[in-house]
């Protein structure tokens, strides 16, 4: 049996079934003139339509009980609410159900077997018109005999009943010739008729647009059921073509509501005046304009400041060298010298002036570090170094002192000196039962800066030997003097800065929330690194007590911040994660890897003002007896 086209069908007028060619036009088919009776489109009218429409009454005839059997014969499951465009209800004989040709479905073709009593054996009816919805007329139909070509915008489906097995041959060409209708040239496209089968209700058909021409009326979606099955196979068609992405504008200038929006009142209070709303905001640029303007100066003040103070320091080496460096504790005699000191030591000099203040109170050789290392070493060739501590080293190499990129893993030229340090400085403790602290890692940064690993080693080992910072390295064993610790450095934060003091109270914010973070790695990760390398100068000479000073210095440096209501806010500018400062430091182009504390302007020069001004209430005595009251045992 041959299929036929679109084109076909899309014929001027319509064949009655007496077989007079009447003309209709669309006008006609909606006049207001005549009396047409509209079908019903319920499942109850199609039976009854269908019932009057096909010839044999007795073969044909569908009642509840007779769907089945139809069903049985055909050898398709049908649904009994489809839509009445999947029938020919205006066929003069018997005739097969149709299927609708229309570019958003698939043309489905059934070809005759041998059964001569299949519902297929009937030629499909040429009968069923066609109404055109286009005022272009169609091109005429193809001559007889000669092929003709369907243009289908998607793949064919041509389905096999005669077989014993139902099969589905899916074509993918784009013109496909009405001769070729042989299911099974193509054996890969074979499909059992259960495949074909939906398990659940399909989704709605994605319909596109028509063409441009003429449009045949069997071509609209007509309202079916959603229990007839849809067959689908995989990737029938190719994905449509992507669509035209959108290209973001960039803005030239205020938008609309930029320039109606009051910027000076709040939206809950009536507009101002478009005058004085302009007054005011230039009033406010103006003033931002003065601030930015006194925050430049105040900086190169600062700057100004700095410059001085090196110059001073490099006109003072032959001081140093003079009476200094023969003998460093003439400091501790002379108040000039003392004084010399705290303003810094020469950059060329911090190496030998440190070894010296430190000293060595352990005893220990000139070869410890080599002893450690290569005990660090074989085990580590072993694998009995401890994993989990090899990794928190270095976890802490990585973030020390990342501005500078000398300790950077695997590529830093000091990584490896740093990492063996580290591992002789674990072995070390272990003998004493101590393992690793994250932090240490810095203060060793900053001794591998300024000397050699092996007298850096002896430096590092005495200085963490202080009592102060052997509570904070001492882990559970020191707690109660780190308990201690943290009273003596409450009773100096009420006597001096009684303000800060209480709002901590009020937050219930102790010294355990910030102190161990400032101590443990010697202030190297919140401070920038000029204002603590001259901290340094100090610690080493003066001892546990600058500690506290340099730490009561810091928060009155952060004083104006401090006063939050949110206690977590409190903690976060404490921990430098303030987001506001975070984002003013990032407007204004400032580095954010060179100390946490320098988004808030803590500077050296900021910092040791602050020092300074603590000389009014700075007592050596309170020191000592807060440390005899807290830790009699030391």
């Amino acid at each position: 049996m041959g299929s036929r086209s679109d084109d076909e069908d899309l014929a001027h007028g319509i064949t009655a079934k007496n077989g007079a060619s009447l003309g209709f036009t669309l006008d006609d088919a909606f006049s207001d003139n005549e009396d047409i009776d509209v079908p019903e489109f319920n499942p109850a009218a199609i039976r009854e339509e269908l019932a009057k429409s096909l010839n044999g009454a007795n073969t044909w005839h569908v009642d509840d009980g007779g769907i089945d059997e139809l069903v049985s014969k055909i050898g398709f499951s049908v649904d009994p609410d489809a839509s009445v465009s999947t029938f020919d209800i205006d066929a003069g004989h018997d005739s097969p159900p149709s299927v609708p040709h229309s570019p958003s479905s698939p043309r489905i073709q059934s070809t005759s077997s041998s059964h001569q009593d299949s519902l297929y054996d009937v030629p499909l009816s040429s009968e069923m018109s066609q109404v055109s919805l286009s005022d272009h007329r169609s091109s005429p139909p193809p001559l007889r005999g000669e092929p003709e070509e369907i243009v289908s915008e998607y793949p064919a489906v041509q389905i096999d009943v005669s077989a014993p097995q139902v099969v589905a041959k899916e074509v993918h060409a784009d013109r496909v010739s009405s001769e070729d209708t042989n299911p099974m040239q193509h054996p890969q496209y074979a499909a059992s008729h259960d495949e074909f089968r939906p398990k659940t209700p399909p989704s709605p058909l994605n319909i596109p647009p028509l063409n441009a021409g003429a449009a045949s009326t069997s071509a609209l979606p007509l309202a079916t059921s959603v229990s007839l099955p849809t067959p689908t196979t995989p990737k029938l068609s190719d994905p449509p073509p992507p669509t035209a992405r959108h290209r973001p504008t960039r803005s030239v200038g205020p938008s609309m509501l930029d320039k109606v929006i009051s910027k000076t009142r709040p939206p809950h209070l009536p507009p101002k005046p478009r005058t004085e709303d302009r007054k005011h905001q230039h009033d406010w640029e103006e003033m931002m304009k003065h601030s930015r303007a006194a925050e430049e100066k105040r900086r190169r003040a600062l700057q100004e400041r700095r410059l001085t103070r090196e110059r001073r320091i490099e006109e003072s080496i032959g001081i140093w060298e003079r009476e200094v460096v023969p003998d460093w504790t003439a400091v501790h005699r002379n108040p000039n010298l003392r004084r010399l000191w705290w303003q810094g030591i020469p950059t060329k000099l911090r190496a030998p002036m440190w070894q010296a203040a430190v000293g060595n109170a352990l005893a220990l050789s000139k070869d410890s570090f080599k002893t450690c290392l290569s005990r660090a070493k074989r085990a580590l060739a072993s694998g009995s170094f401890p994993t989990t501590v090899l990794s928190l080293l270095e976890d802490d190499i990585r973030t020390t002192l990342p501005s500078i990129h000398l300790f950077a893993p695997e590529r830093g030229p000091l990584y490896q000196d740093l990492r063996d340090m580290l591992c002789a400085w674990v072995v070390a403790r272990s003998d004493e039962g101590l393992g690793y602290v994250v932090g240490v890692a810095k203060v060793a940064a900053m001794i591998l800066l300024n000397m050699p690993s092996a007298p850096g080693f002896v430096v590092l080992r005495n200085l963490l030997e202080r009592h102060c910072l052997r509570s904070f390295y001492g882990g559970m064993a020191s707690k109660d003097d780190v308990e201690a610790y943290y009273r003596i450095f409450d009773t100096l934060l009420a006597d001096g800065m009684p303000k800060i003091y209480f709002n901590f109270k009020q937050h219930q914010v102790s010294p355990a929330a910030y102190l161990p973070d400032w101590l443990v790695p010697l202030f190297l990760d919140h401070l920038p690194f000029e204002a603590c390398a001259r901290v340094w100068d100090v610690i080493v000479l003066e001892g546990d007590a600058f500690l506290y000073r340099a730490a009561l210095g810091i928060l009155g440096v952060l004083e104006p911040r401090l006063f939050f209501p949110d206690k977590k806010e409190l903690l976060e500018l404490l921990r430098g994660e303030n987001k506001a400062a975070l984002e003013v430091a990032k407007r204004d182009g400032r580095l954010l890897d060179n100390g946490r504390y320098e988004i808030y302007g803590v500077d050296e020069e900021s910092l040791w003002e602050r020092i300074d001004s603590m000389d009014e209430w700075w007592r050596e005595s309170t020191w000592k007896r807060l440390i005899e009251r807290e830790l009699p045992d030391l």
